[in-house]
């Protein structure tokens, strides 16, 4: 039988959880201590039954005593004897139910009449003589038997007369009274077992309309349930499950904005590789087809480039479930490794590209392949705009202040951006006009995505040169909580 409040399911022999009835799991709860309780009823009944059976009969016996200790007298000698008639005796062990037994023992305990066999009192023999008959229950002759005693004075001397009977009468009585308690429990028990079992299949009547409601609708169909008709205690179940529809509904149109984005983006460059390569066909000048085959090859180029931004775009909005596959990072040594990998494209353009670290050790839970591509975008727009002769900087940062908070990012010393463009710039293939310079539109908001899976915040900062751009992302520090997503004052 199931006891447990909550389990996790059984594993069966191949691995897989083997599901359980939450009605099973209620009803073992709600029949169990029925159950449980109905054989101590039974014990507590009888012991009752017991006690009710013995009040009618011990007051007889108390009677016979009293009776017989009328007729015992002391005679001119001392003793001690008992006037007990023939009728009397006969009385005694008239009934036909039982064996009754009496017994009258002198001060020194010599029998004076009755029955030798019958227990002798065990009480204290100093014990003062009183009018109160006890009572107490004894064998004889392998049968249980009550017993009625009492001492009593009589000239100056003390004498015990007890009487006892069988437990025939009693232990019939008490059968009665168990059985007329308990029979109708017989009938009861099943019936509150019918009436469980109806009421709880009632209870979860509202389950089962849920559930099919839910296989009902349509696989697009990702509206929330109206949890207003639901028991109250089924309607966090159904707030959680709207959430995850919300959630479901949301991914699905991210990837469908993503699918028309990306169908959208390639369409030019495909169209101007089909138009390079329908011209390169009708070249017969060599130097005019390798005009041609070079403008092919910077289209390939540019098209790969879209298609990779696409794919970590892609990447980093799927990874938003997969926050456990974090391991700790440094930053520091992040900086200095992408500023090294790009000194060769920042040489042949003539840029100064260098790295500044805090010396602090900025270490933060993140995806160590998805912290490269954000610096990695960051890096490759400071090249793309910043003209030659120009510097890029490549830093980490930590602040005293909001020791909790681990920073890196790019400044260049290039055209900046406009202030219209501030806000913008983190945009789906937005792009700064006249920049002269081509690209995507996808880098920055490859960085915003990044950031934000990370629990941090990429925002464009205020540049310490006189004019240039600083793209800053902040993240918490490991074992600290997400950041505020508003970008600082």
């Amino acid at each position: 039988m199931r006891l447990r409040r909550w389990r996790e399911p059984k594993k069966g022999s191949d691995g897989a959880r083997t599901p359980y009835s939450l009605f099973g799991e209620i009803l073992d709860w709600m029949l169990a201590p029925l159950l449980f309780l109905w054989p101590i009823s039974i014990i507590a009944t009888h012991h009752v039954a017991q006690n009710i059976s013995n009040q009618p009969y011990d007051r007889a016996l108390a009677e016979n005593v009293t009776a017989i200790a009328r007729l015992i007298s002391v005679d001119e000698r001392g003793r001690v004897v008992a006037s007990m008639p023939a009728q009397t005796r006969v009385l005694l062990h008239a009934d036909e139910d039982d064996a009754v037994y009496f017994q009258v023992l002198g001060p020194d305990g010599e029998l004076v009449a009755g029955d030798a066999e019958l227990p002798r009192w065990g009480s204290d023999p100093s014990e003062r003589p009183t009018d109160a008959v006890q009572f107490r229950d004894a064998e004889l002759g392998g049968e249980d038997v009550r017993v009625a005693s009492r001492k009593l004075a009589l000239g100056g001397r003390s004498v015990v007369v007890q009487v006892a009977e069988t437990r025939n009468k009693r232990e019939q009585l008490t059968s009665r009274i168990v059985t007329g308690v308990l029979l109708p429990q017989f009938l009861v028990i099943p019936a509150t077992v019918l009436l469980v079992w109806l009421g709880l299949t009632r209870g979860i009547a509202p389950l089962n309309r849920l559930q099919a409601l839910i296989r009902r609708r349509r696989p697009a169909d990702l509206s929330p349930i109206d949890p207003g008709g639901v028991p109250e205690e089924v309607r966090p179940v159904i707030v959680a499950f709207n959430d995850m529809m919300l959630r479901l509904d949301e991914n699905l149109q991210a990837q469908r904005r993503f699918v028309a984005d990306a169908a959208h983006q390639m369409r030019t460059p495909l169209a101007g590789l089909r138009a390079q390569t329908e011209l390169a066909l009708t070249e017969t000048d060599p130097t005019a087809l390798r005009t041609s085959l070079e403008g092919i090859l910077i289209s390939t180029q540019r098209a790969a480039r879209l298609i990779n931004q696409l794919l970590a775009l892609a990447r980093a909005e799927a990874s938003s479930s997969a926050s456990n596959a974090f391991e700790s990072v440094e930053l520091e040594a992040l900086a200095r490794e992408v500023a090294a990998e790009f000194v060769p494209r920042a040489i042949e353009k003539g840029l100064d590209l260098g790295a500044e670290t805090s010396g602090w050790p900025l270490v933060i839970d993140g995806n160590p392949v998805l912290l490269r591509e954000l610096l990695r975008n960051l890096v490759d727009n400071a090249i793309k705009y910043t003209p030659r002769g120009g510097r890029i900087t490549v830093f980490s940062a930590f602040d005293a202040e909001r020791p909790r908070v681990a920073m890196i990012g790019v400044q260049d010393d290039g055209p900046g951006i406009p202030d219209d463009d501030r806000e913008r710039v983190f945009e789906r293939f937005y792009r700064v006009l006249g920049s002269g310079v081509e690209g995507s539109g996808l880098g920055l908001p490859i960085v915003r995505e990044i950031a934000e899976l990370h629990g941090g915040k990429a925002y464009l900062g205020e540049s310490s040169e006189a004019h240039g751009a600083c793209f800053c992302v902040e993240f918490p520090r490991s074992g600290e909580r997400s950041l505020d997503t508003a970008t600082p004052g």
